[in-house]
């Protein structure tokens, strides 16, 4: 771990080039030094990872926003178990987490992978496990939870702390069981990107037409 860490503030912190531009897309990575790679960006941070250490990964937050601290007092919240990653260390706006490898249930859907029932109940669990430390799960949806080997993951844990209500794993689960498993499960049918982003847009219509 100790050389992993030595790596990120010698090579990834000096040459990384990241920015937001807009508080509600992903951030833009301008450059990353070799042999780093970007494993994927979010609206305040991006994740890298190092061909030489497959277990670990550097989350990075774009300079002036926010959610650093809360992301890694979550962590401190969850400790270690099996369906979240684990922090190994955080300072100057980075952490280092415990690398989580399978496929997005968003991507799943897209590949016409069978999403076994045990992923959801995993999923479930692990929420409930969030709970009971004072954590409340948000924002939790097809592409932040993962599967792999037939078990499920929760990728994004960083609006944990958030206390409001969100529907959106409750939702996800009543088309899991509704719709999926009855018809899709058995059609294995491969859906394009586009038509599940016209699904994630029209259901984000239809939350905020029905909080108003």
């Amino acid at each position: 771990m100790n050389q992993f860490i030595d790596k990120i503030y010698r090579e990834l912190l000096p040459g990384v080039e990241i920015e937001s531009v807009d508080p509600h897309n992903p951030i833009v990575v301008h450059h990353v030094p070799a042999p780093w790679q970007r494993l994927g960006a979010g609206n305040y941070a991006a994740v890298f990872c190092h061909p030489d250490f497959p277990n670990q990964v550097v989350k990075i937050y774009a300079p002036r926003r926010p959610g650093f601290e809360e992301e890694r007092e979550v962590y401190r919240r969850l400790g270690s178990h099996p369906a979240f990653s684990e922090c190994f260390y955080a300072e100057k706006n980075f952490l280092v987490l415990k690398r989580l490898h399978g496929v997005t249930l968003y991507d799943s859907m897209h590949l016409g992978l069978r999403i076994p029932k045990q992923v959801i109940k995993d999923i479930d669990q692990a929420l409930d496990y969030a709970r009971d430390r004072g954590l409340h799960p948000h924002d939790v949806h097809g592409r932040n939870v993962m599967m792999l080997d037939g078990r499920g993951f929760v990728v994004d844990v960083s609006d944990f702390l958030h206390n409001e209500e969100c529907y959106a794993w409750n939702n996800l689960k009543k088309a899991y069981y509704w719709f999926y498993l009855p018809f899709l499960s058995r059609l294995r049918l491969r859906v394009p990107y586009f038509v599940l982003d016209l699904v994630r847009a029209g259901y984000r219509l239809f939350r905020r037409l029905t909080r108003s």
